[in-house]
């Protein structure tokens, strides 16, 4: 890179990160603006500092701290199963064209079921308590891994595997060396949608399944109490926790493929 364009190069790299911050700061200044000229009923929007004041009052009591842990164990324990599952499955089905043909169409045809329509199946199975979340959890992880880590071995290029023939690799060693650096894009691919998958599924669970600890069954608290406060603490943490998994994700997947590539 010549020197005329460091500086233009840097200038783009600094745009592009604060992007994202002028676009939050923009929406902060909307709500505080429409809090401070009463654009809205502060019944239905409250005000920033009212719930500044709200998430004071929740961590000197504990009590969402609590339900933050309580719905990232949930999270955490169910994504670690389904991707577990699922890459397991996937790479079975990549590697093996018997095992795609008597297990892929029944995939294939799961995949179809809308993710909330396992809710009264897994709850009659499992119950509505902590297993019955996980469960749920666990089944949306393992959709999108599943499928990502197949398609990703099953679609690598012809030339991968002939020249591993032509260097007598065995099948272990293809599947070492070749197949699974060649298909980690899109299993990462499949991670990240896992990760989300499973971190919406832990709301919905929570928010559907018996209320026990947890951030879902605060915010269904605060509908029923009418308690915007809360309610608008409770979406401003989530969102927090979507774009620190999001952020962690997109960092992981581009060092691994970076030491990949060296």
């Amino acid at each position: 890179m010549s020197a005329e364009t460091l500086p233009r190069h840097r200038l783009t790299l600094v745009t592009r990160h604060w992007r994202p911050a002028a676009a939050f700061g923009a929406l902060f200044l909307l709500w505080l603006a429409a809090s401070r000229f009463a654009w809205v009923d502060p019944r239905f929007l409250p005000s920033p500092f009212a719930v500044v004041t709200r998430a004071g009052t929740e961590l000197t009591a504990g009590t969402l701290a609590l339900d933050v842990v309580e719905s990232l164990r949930r999270n955490l324990t169910g994504f670690a199963l389904g991707t577990a599952a699922g890459l397991s499955l996937g790479l079975v089905l990549g590697f093996s064209r018997t095992a795609e043909r008597i297990v892929g169409p029944t995939l294939l045809a799961f995949r179809q079921i809308a993710l909330f329509a396992w809710v009264p199946l897994l709850s009659v199975w499992f119950g509505g308590a902590d297993a019955g979340k996980i469960a749920f959890i666990a089944v949306a992880a393992f959709q999108p891994v599943v499928i990502n880590t197949w398609r990703g071995v099953r679609e690598l290029p012809a030339a991968y595997r002939e020249l591993s023939d032509v260097l007598l690799f065995s099948r272990l060693d293809f599947a070492r060396l070749v197949a699974l650096p060649g298909a980690l894009p899109a299993i990462f691919t499949g991670l990240h949608s896992g990760l989300i998958y499973a971190w919406l599924a832990t709301l919905g669970s929570e928010l559907f399944l018996n209320v026990t600890p947890g951030i879902g069954g605060r915010l269904n608290e605060a509908s029923q109490l009418f308690d915007m406060g809360l309610l608008v603490l409770g979406i401003i943490v989530l969102a927090g926790i979507g774009l620190f998994y999001n952020s962690s994700a997109q960092w992981l997947e581009t060092w691994i493929l970076r030491r990949r590539t060296r």
